[in-house]
């Protein structure tokens, strides 16, 4: 079954946070280290889902806002401890902030669902105090030419979401043109520590030819 971005997210907000999902857990483990200190921070979470970044964020001293398109992750997000009343139904192209409101700004695995990165990482930008820091990170652009999906089970029936493929460079281009300067970049492959959620998800026979691809890739920049 394929749907439209919206109507994935509605359909997978509800078993999101269950499923096993090596893409999620590699993206945790690279970023907890890579995004710390945050004590006395403001984190905006721009396409948060159930609040995931969010929750962590807060927990170590953050202030945090999110926003998402989707009402059912947002309600899902909302019912994390001290989420609700600050999340807000908006687009990633129309963040509902104020300039230079935030330190970080982060988007997980969301600008493949747009047409164009340009406006989402423009708008983090608009929104990041000068000096701050723009965070985003995706599926990776050989893994989605290697004919990886974006696909989650539900009933029984496995969902697969329509996307865009965007060049790296598409990034790169969106963060110069919104005056940010690259901080790091993450061209990361599944390894070991995922080994255990794959072989869940019924796919161990597949971790090698998993793990030889990256998997994920992930930018920061500070804005100038």
């Amino acid at each position: 079954m394929h749907v439209s971005p919206l109507e994935g997210h509605r359909k997978w907000a509800a078993s999101y946070d269950t499923g096993p999902n090596p893409l999620l857990a590699l993206e945790t483990r690279l970023l907890l280290e890579l995004l710390t200190p945050l004590e006395a921070s403001r984190v905006l979470d721009i396409a948060c889902g159930t609040g995931r970044w969010m929750l962590w964020a807060q927990q170590q001293g953050a202030g945090v806002l999110g926003i998402d398109f989707c009402a059912e992750m947002v309600l899902e997000a909302s019912r994390k401890p001290g989420l609700a009343g600050r999340l807000s139904l908006a687009d990633a192209c129309h963040v509902p902030v104020a300039d230079g409101a935030v330190d970080l700004a982060i988007c997980s695995f969301a600008l493949g669902y747009l047409a164009s990165p340009r406006p989402a990482i423009a708008e983090m930008a608009r929104v990041s105090r000068k000096g701050g820091r723009v965070v985003v990170t995706d599926l990776h652009p050989c893994a989605l030419a290697a004919g990886w999906t974006r696909s989650f089970r539900s009933n029984g029936q496995v969902v697969e979401i329509d996307h865009h493929r965007h060049l790296i460079e598409s990034w790169e281009d969106a963060a110069q043109s919104a005056g940010l300067t690259l901080d790091w970049r993450l061209d990361a492959s599944f390894a070991e520590p995922e080994r255990e959620i794959i072989r869940a998800a019924g796919k161990d026979s597949l971790f090698p030819e998993l793990s030889h691809l990256p998997a994920l890739l992930g930018m920061s920049w500070i804005k100038s």
